[in-house]
């Protein structure tokens, strides 16, 4: 059986919260478990939102808290680059072998374009309306003539018709048709490789045996499954988190006060008690008591993991912050 390898691969187009750092925490221990390797990406591919300065808080907050890493950015490893914006050479390669094979096409629809065109439902929530395949069948003469004007974005051309279902580790089996998100962007008109793409390579790349992240990215991963097997690459298990809301029912944010890392250590919060909050809230624990992360690995189970969305109440919240 192969080595279990994990991994988390924050964005860092901001400080972290309890609410990214409950993923880190649960993938850490799912992997620790497992006596594998744990592994520290950093999701940099969109140049304007990333910051440098995030980056190192990031390594920052995991280690206060008492999470270490097997390969990262700091500290190299096998697979290394591990920051996506300098493994852009491999991401372009995929994309040509991709469209030598048929499975990408350029479109040359705005986004309001495809506002005006969509007449179905909705498709992932963040990315609007389900793109309606206004250029997927456009003749070579209609692309050569749309590109004098208009630079292309590149849709990945997903299967007609077709089911595709997967076991969830939290979720448990999940069923879905290949065509109900619609064609997606794999490049975008201004050169930025698309997080579909770029994910699903970086983690064949780096051996990545178990994806554990927030359920907020459920719904993307059939499309990665349909790009691992476009690539002939294997792809890993998944198990996606409910995610953390305020008391007032909306998803955790700073609306609710201060949940960063940065703001609840300057406030004074001890490491442990953070740690035991997030297992209580997961389900991992019968009460919010301070612990260190590394004595929770013999009792971690995916199967104990809470199955509903979280609702972090307004005590726990003054415990770790100012909200009032």
């Amino acid at each position: 059986m192969a080595e279990a390898r994990g991994r988390f691969a924050p964005t860092p187009s901001g400080e972290l919260h309890i609410g990214n750092m409950r993923t880190a925490l649960l993938a850490w221990l799912q992997i620790r478990k497992e006596n594998g390797m744990f592994v520290l990406r950093i999701e940099d591919i969109d140049r304007q939102r990333s910051r440098r300065n995030y980056a190192e808080t990031i390594l920052r907050d995991m280690r206060w808290l008492g999470l270490d890493w097997d390969e990262g950015p700091d500290i190299g490893g096998p697979f290394a680059p591990y920051t996506q914006s300098e493994r852009l050479e491999r991401y372009e390669a995929a994309l040509a072998g991709l469209e030598q094979k048929g499975w990408i096409y350029p479109c040359y629809c705005s986004r309001a374009d495809i506002m005006a065109a969509a007449s179905a439902p909705h498709g992932l929530e963040s990315e609007g309306p389900r793109y309606p395949g206004t250029c997927r069948h456009l003749s070579q003469v209609e692309r050569l003539d749309k590109g004098k004007s208009k630079t292309p974005s590149y849709r990945f051309a997903m299967p007609e018709d077709k089911s595709i279902s997967f076991h969830d580790g939290v979720a448990g089996l999940q069923c879905y048709s290949s065509d109900s998100g619609g064609d997606f962007v794999v490049k975008r008109s201004d050169g930025m490789i698309g997080y579909q793409l770029a994910v699903v390579l970086d983690d064949a790349a780096m051996e990545i045996t178990d994806v554990l992240r927030g359920s907020d990215l459920l719904d993307s991963t059939p499309r990665q499954l349909m790009l691992y097997e476009a690539l002939s690459l294997k792809a890993p298990r998944f198990a996606h988190v409910p995610l953390l809301y305020g008391p007032d029912g909306k998803r955790l944010s700073k609306r609710h006060g201060s949940v960063t890392l940065s703001s609840i250590r300057n406030a004074g919060v001890q490491p442990e008690r953070v740690i035991g909050i997030l297992a209580y809230l997961s389900g991992l624990l019968d009460k919010a008591e301070p612990v260190k992360p590394g004595e929770l690995i013999p009792h971690f189970q995916l199967q104990r993991i809470i199955r509903e969305p979280v609702v972090v109440t307004t005590d726990l919240l003054m415990e770790l912050s100012s909200y009032t």
